[in-house]
């Protein structure tokens, strides 16, 4: 069964595909294939204003009426593939397994909106969010950044620009095997970038052919707001779980970053899934290593929404 679903995995990367060249063809592949698997799930529409321009949100509440958390969550996909549409069944399944509201952001992508358009977009939805949390019926402390690969890459630097922005503060982030570093090929100081370099739902140069895509400027590539486990200062950021795959070459930059947010004083958790490939999230809501990281996503959500608890 686990052979069956990595190969799954392995049909949806389109792992052949050279994305520098078709990522436009990627995209419809994609869409077509989650089209396809989208549940049936009531969602709310609404979008977010920035100056004349409005960025997309999707919300997802559980299916039991009630007051939820809220959960802002950020898609993966090398911030050049990927939507509020092909991630419709990920957010449904994580609004019932949190039981928290989750708000999906539809981030401008690259390479037709490169950095730092993304971040922009991500950082301005969530701002929003947290100078009206009235309109989600909640708390600032009830809300929590998360997002996968490159969404958890987005969700990192949102804590760092609003940190640095000074303008809010969340309180938690769900780092789901993120991208972390800039530096992708052979002379990447992380093993799992070699070893895990092909053969695999994602290779080392699929991750470094999307960041040439979403970095256009290469000065660029070194800021904390695309690598983040390149800044310099990483003190005062939130509460932060990490979840790496132990088949991914994203893995070690992952966990180094976790282990560079700890010794910076901020309070974080490091799981490993063991047997998962990226992209392991987006598997159907029974598969076994979805299952353990939502197991490890409400441990850590009700640990830290609920200190008094604790």
């Amino acid at each position: 069964m686990n052979r069956i679903k990595t190969a799954v995995l392995r049909v949806i990367s389109f792992s052949y595909i050279n994305i520098k060249k078709h990522y436009k063809i990627y995209r419809k592949m994609l869409n077509a294939v989650n089209l396809f698997l989208r549940p049936n799930y009531k969602t709310l529409d609404s979008k977010i204003m920035v100056k004349d321009r409005e960025i997309p949100v999707r919300v997802f509440r559980p299916r039991e009426n009630g007051s939820y958390k809220t959960l802002i969550f950020f898609h993966g996909g090398g911030w050049v593939i990927g939507n509020i549409d092909s991630y419709t069944r990920v957010c449904a399944n994580m609004a019932e397994q949190t039981k928290h509201t989750v708000i999906s952001v539809d981030y401008r992508l690259a390479p037709e909106h490169p950095f730092p358009a993304g971040a922009e977009d991500c950082y301005y939805v969530t701002k929003e969010i947290f100078m009206n949390p009235c309109l989600l019926d909640c708390s600032l402390n009830d809300i929590t950044l998360i997002g996968d690969s490159a969404g958890g890459n987005l969700a990192a630097v949102v804590s760092l620009m609003a940190r640095d922005r000074g303008e809010f503060m969340p309180c938690r982030q769900i780092l789901i095997y993120p991208a972390t570093n800039n530096d992708h090929s052979e002379k990447s100081p992380f093993p799992s970038i070699r070893e895990y370099e092909t053969n695999n739902t994602l290779t080392s140069k699929r991750v470094q052919d999307y960041m040439d895509l979403y970095v256009q400027n290469e000065k660029d590539k070194s800021s904390p707001y695309v690598a983040p486990i390149l800044a310099e200062d990483l003190f005062n950021q939130p509460k932060t779980l990490i979840v790496t795959a132990e088949y991914d070459p994203l893995r070690d930059e992952g966990e180094a970053f976790g282990w560079k947010l700890k010794q910076f004083g901020n309070d974080v958790n490091i799981y490993r899934i063991e047997k998962s490939y990226h992209g392991f999230f987006t598997l159907p809501k029974k598969s076994a290593p979805v299952i353990s990281c939502y197991e490890i996503i409400n441990d850590f959500l009700r640990y830290h929404e609920n200190p008094d608890e604790g």
